[in-house]
C-alpha cells in the first residue's frame, strides 16, 4: 500500500483541512449471496485441496519450493460463474530446530502487502536465521493474490509505455503540469477497464479476504494462521471481521489504519505527511556521517545537497535516464527501509562529485521488470479504486494537497499522481467495512509496529489495536523501518516467536528498543 495514517504536527494540520471522501452512492460489500458463495467455494476447495508440485521454469525457484493453484470465484455472489486460479507456493515445515524435533503446527500463510505484491517467494524465508524456528513448526505458504502475477493478471496499459525515464517530480507543480497529470490519470483509469474488462470491479480487498478463506480450506486448515504486512494487514483485518471464528493466530505487521473514514483517500494524505518525518530522519543520519559522504553537517545542508542534485538532473539527466522523478523514487525507498540509507547517500555523494554511475544503477529504470511493475500498479489501482469512495472533484485533491505540500513536500504530489486515477474510476465504488470485533469473538492477535513508520504510520496500529478486541501491540520505539517481524530486532522477533510457536502474547502493550542504525558505506 502507498497509503496510511499519521497524527503528528504535520498530520494534525492536514486533518483540519481534509474533508471525508464522499460516500454518496457507495454500495456495500457484503450480502447473503456473497456469504453463501464464499462457503460454497471453501467447501469445494477443501474437497479438491492443492496439488503441489515443481514450480515452473518461469518462476525460477529452488527445489524446496513447491507450487500449485487454488480455484476461487471471480464474483462470490455467483460461485458457479466464472472462476480464476490463484498461484500458491509452499515449503514444508522442517520439523527440526537446534537438533531437536519440533511438532508441526500447520500452515502459516503470508501476504507482503501492496496491493499488487506477490508472496510467491515468501516460503524461502525459512532459510533466514530469524525465521528458522517458525519454519521448523509451520509449512510456510505464499501466494499471488487475484490480479497479481499468474493469478488472473490485470493490466491497465502496455508495459512498454511505462515511463522509462527521465521524468520530472516538481515539488510545487504548475497548473500546466497538473492538467497534464489529470489527463494521464483519466487515460489510465479508462485503460484499466479497456485492457482488463469490467470484471476488474471484482478485484478488491474484501474479495482478497474471501480468497484467503478459500485458500485456508484448500490447505486443509480448520482455522487460519496468517501473517500480513502493510496492505496485508488491511485485508487480514477484513478477514477477522468476516470470518472471526476461522482465525487461529494472526500477525498484523506495519498496520494500515482500518477506519472506514481513512480508506483510502485520507490514508494517502496521512502517509505523505509521515514520509516528511522519515525523510528528515534520513537526512539527520546522513549529516552525522558527513565525513563519509560530504553531503552536509546538518539535515538542512543535506536537503540542499539533494535539491542541488535534483536541479542538475532536471537540466541533464544522469545516463540519459535518471531525472528528478527517478531520484525521488529511489529516495522514497529510503523512507521505507533504513538499510537503504548507506547506498542512497553514497550514490548522491558520488553524483555530486561527478560520478553518476551509482545513482544510475540505483535509480535507473529496469526494462526487464516493466511487465511486473505494470501489473503491480494495475492491481494497486483497481483494488484501491474499487474499495472505497474517492473525491471526484479535482478541486478537493488540489486544495488538500497544496496545503499539505507546504509542510510535507517530499512525497505529497507524487502520491497524488499515483492515486489520481481513482478520481476518474468508471466503475462503482463501495463503502469500506467497519472492522470491529468484540470480546471472545476473535482469537487474540499480535500487532507489530514501528513508531516512525512512514508507509503505515503508527496511528494505524493504535486504531487497529482498539478495534480488534484481545489484540496485543508490540512497538519498536524510535524506528521507522516498514515491516519489522523477522527483521533485525531480536526483541520484536522474540514476541513473534512466542506468539506463533506458543500462542503467548504480552500481557500489556510491549515496547522494544530500536534496532541499530545502519553503518555508513564508503
Amino acid at each position: 500500500m502507498r497509503a496510511a495514517a499519521l497524527y503528528g504536527t504535520a498530520g494534525s494540520l492536514v486533518l483540519t483541512a481534509v474533508v471525508a471522501a464522499p460516500a454518496g452512492g457507495a454500495q456495500t460489500w457484503t450480502g447473503a449471496a456473497e456469504r453463501h458463495g464464499t462457503a460454497v467455494a471453501a467447501e469445494r476447495a477443501a474437497a479438491e485441496g492443492i496439488r503441489f508440485g515443481t514450480c515452473s521454469e518461469e518462476q525460477d525457484t529452488p527445489g524446496t519450493l513447491q507450487c500449485g493453484t487454488v480455484t476461487v470465484p471471480l464474483d462470490y455472489a455467483h460461485p458457479d460463474g466464472k472462476k480464476i486460479r490463484l498461484t500458491v507456493s509452499r515449503v514444508r515445515a522442517t520439523g527440526k530446530h537446534g537438533g531437536r524435533s519440533v511438532p508441526r503446527q500447520g500452515a502459516l500463510v503470508y501476504n507482503p502487502g501492496g496491493p499488487g505484491a506477490s508472496g510467491m517467494y515468501f516460503p524461502l524465508i525459512g532459510m533466514v536465521p530469524e525465521w528458522k524456528r517458525i519454519a521448523s513448526a509451520y509449512d510456510l505458504v505464499g501466494y499471488a493474490p487475484r490480479g497479481v502475477g499468474r493469478s488472473a493478471p490485470l493490466s491497465c496499459q502496455d508495459p512498454d509505455r511505462l515511463a522509462k525515464g527521465p521524468t520530472q517530480s516538481p515539488t510545487h507543480p504548475s497548473e500546466a503540469y497538473k492538467r497534464e497529470r489529470i489527463a494521464r490519470a483519466k487515460a489510465y483509469a479508462r485503460g484499466c477497464v479497456q485492457r482488463s474488462g469490467r470484471e476488474i470491479r471484482h478485484f478488491s480487498s474484501v474479495n482478497n479476504a474471501r480468497d484467503l478463506d478459500v485458500l485456508r480450506a484448500a490447505l486443509g486448515e480448520r482455522r487460519l494462521t496468517f501473517m500480513g504486512a502493510s496492505y496485508g494487514t488491511y485485508f487480514g483485518a477484513l478477514y477477522a471481521e468476516l470470518f472471526p471464528s476461522h482465525v487461529r493466530r494472526m500477525v498484523l505487521d506495519s498496520v494500515v489504519n482500518p477506519d472506514p473514514a481513512k480508506v483510502w483517500y485520507r490514508n494517502n494524505l496521512d502517509q505523505s505527511a509521515a514520509f516528511e518525518t522519515r525523510w528528515a530522519d534520513f537526512r539527520v543520519w546522513t549529516a552525522k556521517h558527513h565525513e563519509v559522504y560530504g553531503l552536509g553537517r546538518t539535515a538542512e545542508e543535506v536537503a540542499r545537497s539533494y535539491e542541488r542534485a535534483k536541479a542538475r538532473l532536471a537540466a541533464e539527466p544522469a545516463g540519459g535516464v535518471v531525472g528528478p522523478g527517478q531520484l525521488q523514487g529511489a529516495f522514497l525507498q529510503a523512507g521505507y527501509y533504513d538499510d537503504h540509507w548507506p547506498q542512497r547517500a553514497l550514490a548522491l555523494s558520488a553524483y555530486l562529485k561527478g560520478d553518476p554511475k551509482p545513482l544510475v544503477r540505483q535509480a535507473g529504470p529496469h526494462p526487464d521488470a516493466a511487465r511486473e511493475r505494470e501489473n503491480g500498479r494495475a492491481v494497486y489501482t483497481a483494488v484501491e479504486c474499487n474499495d472505497a469512495p474517492w473525491p471526484r472533484a479535482w478541486h478537493t485533491w488540489d486544495r488538500d494537497n497544496t496545503r499539505l505540500a507546504r509542510v510535507a513536500p517530499f512525497e505529497t504530489w507524487d502520491n497524488v499522481w499515483m492515486n489520481l486515477p481513482c478520481a476518474y474510476w468508471p466503475l462503482p465504488r463501495r463503502q469500506p467495512l467497519d472492522v470491529r470485533t468484540y470480546p471472545g469473538e476473535l482469537a487474540p492477535t499480535l500487532i507489530l509496529a514501528a513508531e516512525r513508520d512512514a508507509a503505515t504510520p503508527y496511528a494505524g496500529a493504535l486504531e487497529m489495536h482498539r478495534r480488534l478486541s484481545g489484540s496485543a501491540l508490540v512497538t519498536e520505539r524510535a524506528s521507522g523501518t516498514h515491516g519489522i517481524g523477522g527483521g533485525p530486532n531480536a526483541c520484536v522477533n522474540a514476541h513473534l516467536d512466542a506468539y506463533l510457536l506458543e500462542g503467548r502474547l504480552p500481557a500489556k502493550p510491549a515496547s522494544c528498543a530500536p534496532h541499530p542504525e545502519p553503518t555508513p558505506t564508503r
